[in-house]
């Protein structure tokens, strides 16, 4: 289910109606059609499906390139995208907003004893030892307080990573990938003062699968898959603080 992340989110955050309620039988077509756009030339096809033509891949694409943007989805491309990929995730449809956030999560608790400053200390030291550069750092309890004047809120930081290196060869390939970059780990304080460790997680053995077709060399794809093993690293460490 992780690897389907990326559209999980969007759906959970664009499509409540079909959280509720699915469609059961396929849109009734009524009267003209909106012309599709053409597809792009020369590496897909327009797949028939019960809820429209559905764009699919059929050869390698054409050369791209460094950081040149795909072309811009349709809500409607989208919504038929979503709708075909229901069924795959009907069992989070079953599930509150709670418990179907929690799979999106990875987060470790902090060891008895260890603070909150010595969380993030650790967590900078092991963050230098594997080579991930902090690239930004949110102190949005301190905004609560401050502008919404909320002293009872609970201590909250997010702090940013990136491998320098791996993230512009990515984004080189993949410029929509941005959206994801760059990595994040929040440390939170919970109900009972508990300290916890956060990130998305997302799977990125995907890439592992990643065909020559998208320009994603072993050596890139080894990269993109030890962020994930760094990140995991400097949760940990910040968790049993190990300074």
């Amino acid at each position: 289910m992780l690897r389907m992340l990326p559209f999980l989110l969007a759906w959970l955050c664009s499509q409540p109606a079909l959280a509720a309620e699915p469609p059961a039988t396929p849109p009734a077509q009524t009267g003209a059609t909106t012309p599709q756009a053409p597809p792009p030339q020369g590496w897909i096809d327009v797949t028939p499906t019960p809820y429209g033509p559905m764009l699919m891949q059929q050869a390698p694409p054409p050369p791209y390139r460094d950081y040149q943007m795909n072309r811009v989805l349709t809500p409607e491309e989208k919504a038929r995208w979503l709708q075909m990929a229901m069924p795959m995730m009907a069992h989070l449809m079953q599930m509150d907003a709670r418990e179907a956030m929690n799979y999106f999560a990875v987060k470790y608790k902090a060891k008895p004893g260890v603070s909150f400053d010595q969380v993030v200390e650790s967590m900078m030291v092991r963050a230098n030892q594997v080579n991930l550069k902090m690239v930004g750092k949110n102190l949005i309890w301190q905004e609560f307080r401050a502008t919404l004047h909320d002293d009872s809120a609970p201590r909250v930081e997010v702090f940013s990573f990136c491998d320098i290196a791996v993230g512009r060869d990515l984004l080189k390939v993949i410029p929509e990938i941005v959206v994801f970059l760059p990595c994040r780990i929040a440390v939170m304080e919970d109900a009972d003062k508990n300290i916890w460790v956060l990130t998305l997680d997302w799977d990125v053995t995907w890439l592992e699968q990643a065909g020559k077709q998208a320009g994603i060399t072993p050596e890139l794809r080894k990269g993109a898959m030890e962020i994930r093993e760094k990140l995991d690293s400097v949760m940990r460490a910040g968790a049993n603080g190990e300074l």
